[in-house]
């Protein structure tokens, strides 16, 4: 635990607090993209430490609260066609759909199943050829590479009984989006581990065009300090740019092969998120030449019309404009045991955490 501990050591986190408070001057808004920035901003009170003019915000970054209510209310009706087994991660399976959830639908007799790699619902593809098994595909840049390598292994394989139901998203898109929308952002804490992914090339954009601080921050409370006096050093010096925190796990070119396999197996297509609406070149859909995988192309089913849950405000606080504590549904009606909306459900999802740490 030496490693970590050296991240959480209290005298060097106050030192970076009280070197915030002697150099930033101006009324500042940074958006932490990632929910597992959110999660640790909050389980470290990080938030309590920072000068009055500093306002963190929550971002887009959880994969399944941004993942669409027709995304949810598809793999739903796959669930209900015979002989097919729905494979998905955990936390999608509690997520409320238009009608029902995946939960309710194991519960009724669907055969769903909580899968920890993509890589399992492979395997299980394999054991029950006369099944056809879908894996529900969503997260970033992060999950996307082993969600590609599993379509590229079955091909390999010719397991024909493998689908992928893809609702893959990339990062940068959405953020500029927001920006665009008006959000007022002065600067943003950058993912991780999607850049250790990307490398660092694809939020050059946010800081040449939109003119905005990017620094990529690890998880431990020294890295968020660091990487927030970071920020706040760009835009005090006025000289805004793409910067890593996290050199221990993040390299400007990222990593290569992930890319590639990213690149052989999907292309951008505008796609749908929670809460925001279409973004152009936001989603990745899976290749015409491997079309063979792909759920949405080989499975034909009517989804009803999807509906948003009444009184949920997921979407303006996936966008930073609210919090968890404005939405009149939370810690009320909308808890971790009974959600309402996604951005309850997910460990990553910024009103799960604020409950958890009871913001």
């Amino acid at each position: 635990m030496k490693f970590v501990d050296e991240y959480r050591k209290k005298d060097l986190i106050l030192s970076i607090a009280e070197k915030l408070k002697a150099i930033s001057t101006k009324e500042l808004v940074l958006m932490e993209v990632c929910g597992g920035h959110t999660m640790a901003i909050h389980r470290f009170g990080l938030h309590s430490l920072l000068p009055s003019n500093i306002h963190l915000i929550s971002g887009p970054g959880c994969p399944v609260c941004v993942s669409g209510q027709h995304f949810i209310d598809t793999a739903m009706a796959y669930s209900k066609l015979p002989g097919v087994i729905i494979t998905t991660y955990g936390d999608l399976i509690r997520v409320p759909g238009s009608y029902t959830s995946l939960e309710k639908e194991r519960a009724n007799g669907s055969d769903i199943r909580i899968v920890y790699s993509v890589l399992e619902s492979l395997e299980i593809a394999k054991n029950n050829p006369d099944k056809k098994v879908v894996f529900l595909g969503i997260g970033f840049e992060t999950t996307a590479p082993a969600t590609a390598a599993a379509i590229l292994q079955a091909k390999k394989e010719n397991i024909p009984n493998f689908f992928v139901l893809s609702a893959h998203k990339v990062m940068p898109p959405v953020m500029k989006a927001l920006v665009e929308e008006g959000v007022k952002i002065d600067g943003f804490i950058a993912p991780g581990h999607v850049s250790a992914i990307t490398g660092t090339a694809i939020f050059d954009e946010l800081a040449s065009v939109c003119g905005l601080g990017v620094v990529v921050s690890g998880f431990e409370p020294v890295d968020m300090m660091q990487a927030i006096l970071m920020l706040v050093i760009q835009i005090e010096s006025g000289k805004q740019r793409v910067e890593v925190q996290y050199q221990r796990v993040v390299h400007p070119e990222g990593n290569k092969t992930a890319q590639r396999m990213m690149e052989e197996v999907f292309e951008l297509r505008d796609d749908q998120w929670r809460g925001l609406g279409m973004i152009p070149k936001s989603g990745l859909k899976i290749r015409e030449e491997l079309k063979a995988f792909d759920a949405a192309i080989q499975f034909n089913v009517e989804v009803p019309a999807s509906t948003e849950p009444k009184g949920c405000i997921c979407g303006q606080i996936l966008r930073g404009l609210k919090t968890p504590i404005d939405c009149p549904l939370f810690g009320k009606k909308c808890t971790p045991s009974n959600p309402v909306g996604a951005c309850m459900v997910s460990g990553e999802g910024t009103c799960a955490t604020y409950y958890k740490y009871r913001v």
